[in-house]
């Protein structure tokens, strides 16, 4: 056990100590809204805005541009889907968990391939196209927008662009060094599944709470 543990705190010996201690607090406040989002729970938006906002600076920091605009995007979204989720249907019940239209899914498909384009673009510009792990980071930056997005909506489907990009996400950031990180997307994965399971038994229902 104690072989693990070197090699897990090995990964930090350079790494200034703010910026592992805000990966700390990031990857706690990520937790927590990952939880309020499977609880239906509108907290998911406020604990969500302080990770992000965390990981867009870590993020920054480390130079990795795909995952910086994924959580700069997941910020914006939150304050989009904050405003969505409180909307009422009538004078006591706010909007339901639904499955995704026809609509949705055309919008869902524009969205991932514009994702690609405009992080290629991205990556392009600053020349960051120097190995294999920023092809997998356009990749799940895709599927990440269009899962934030769904999400932001109420839309069940959310979940399984979730599970993909966390299954995909746990390997890639072992690689690049964030191990706590990488252990908080291994978390989500299982949540992810849960979460699925939890809004598909309140599909079409609308709640008279937000807060559970």
């Amino acid at each position: 056990m104690s072989h693990i543990f070197d090699w897990i705190f090995s990964q930090y010996q350079n790494v200034p100590t703010h910026l592992v201690v805000l990966e700390f607090v990031g990857v706690f406040f990520g937790f927590l809204s990952v939880l309020y989002s499977k609880r239906e729970n509108i907290l998911v938006f406020p604990t969500g805005i302080i990770s992000t906002a965390i990981f867009v600076y870590i993020l920054l920091e480390y130079g990795l541009l795909g995952d910086m605009l994924i959580n700069a995007y997941y910020f914006s979204m939150s304050i989009y889907g904050w405003y969505v989720w409180t909307r009422k249907v009538d004078e006591s019940h706010f909007i339901p968990i639904t499955k995704t239209t026809s609509n949705d899914k055309k919008w869902s498909v524009l969205m991932f391939i514009a994702t690609i384009l405009f992080v290629i673009l991205v990556y392009s510009l600053f020349n960051k196209f120097d190995g294999w792990t920023a092809y997998v980071d356009t990749f799940t930056t895709a599927i990440f927008f269009v899962g934030m997005w769904l999400m932001a909506k109420k839309k069940l489907e959310n979940w399984t662009f979730w599970i993909i990009g966390d299954i995909i996400s746990v390997p890639l950031y072992l690689y690049k060094g964030l191990v706590f990180t990488a252990i908080q997307y291994f978390l989500f994965t299982i949540i992810a599944i849960y979460g699925y399971k939890a809004w598909k038994k309140n599909l079409n229902k609308s709640p008279q709470t937000l807060l559970k």
